[in-house]
Parts: C-alpha cells; sequence; structure tokens
C-alpha cells in the first residue's frame, strides 16, 4: 500500500504516505463546492507534474555534478468542463542562475520531459513547459 485516504467530511480528505507518516489534506476547489483550504485533487495532479520533473532533473545533475538548488517550477492548471477535467497543464521552470551549457541545459530539458509524471498524464491533457534559464 502506498497510502490511505481518509473522508474527513465537508470535501476534505486526509491522506497519510505509509511509509513516511506524512499527511497530505485535500479539499474540494471552490468553483467545484469547496471550500479551496488545501491542496484539491487536481492542483495535486498538476503540482506532482512539476515536483516530478525537478527531481527527475536533479538526479540528472547530480549525475554531471551540477548543482540545480533553488530551481522553481511554477503550475498552472486550466480546467474544461463536460466533463470536468484537467484540461492542460502549464509548468514554468525557473533556474536561479544560468550557468549551463547548451549540453546540460538540453539533457536536463529532456529529463524533466521524460518524467514518470509527465509519462502518465493522459495524452489528451496538454503539457506547456517552458524553462527559464
Amino acid at each position: 500500500m502506498t497510502a490511505k485516504i481518509i473522508y474527513e467530511g465537508n470535501l476534505r480528505t486526509r491522506m497519510t504516505h505509509i511509509y513516511s507518516g506524512t499527511e497530505v489534506l485535500t479539499d474540494a476547489p471552490l468553483d467545484n463546492q469547496g471550500l479551496a483550504q488545501a491542496f484539491s485533487p487536481t492542483d495535486l495532479v498538476v503540482t506532482a507534474l512539476g515536483s516530478c520533473m525537478i527531481s527527475i532533473m536533479g538526479i540528472k545533475a547530480r549525475d554531471m555534478q551540477i548543482d540545480l538548488k533553488g530551481t522553481e517550477a511554477e503550475v498552472t492548471k486550466i480546467m474544461a468542463s463536460n466533463p470536468r477535467r484537467i484540461s492542460e497543464i502549464q509548468v514554468i521552470m525557473k533556474f536561479p542562475v544560468n550557468k549551463f551549457s547548451e549540453k546540460e541545459k538540453t539533457i536536463l530539458e529532456n529529463a524533466a520531459l521524460a518524467c514518470p509524471v509527465a509519462k502518465s498524464i493522459h495524452p489528451d491533457i496538454k503539457q506547456e513547459v517552458n524553462f527559464v534559464w
């Protein structure tokens, strides 16, 4: 088992990661009858994409003995209706300093785009990723 999820009422869940015991709350968003006092499940999907991209770049950067500390991902979720779903995820990857060669940039960008979450998202969901070096 990866996680346990408990419905707490009022459109809120408490998720517990089994291995670490870390907890995360979710709330339904304002535009779907919720209070938006925590990440919504769809927020977690887009956030997982940005986190996965940074993590995979971090692995590759460590292999190349370069430091990505301070790198940020800004994620934006675009929703569609009928049926309600994520239609687009926008990711802006920002690097604290432009100290990378063109070859390193290409390697890191390809690593990010090949992350497991990116490859798990349905192909109908547009993934727009911009790298700001």
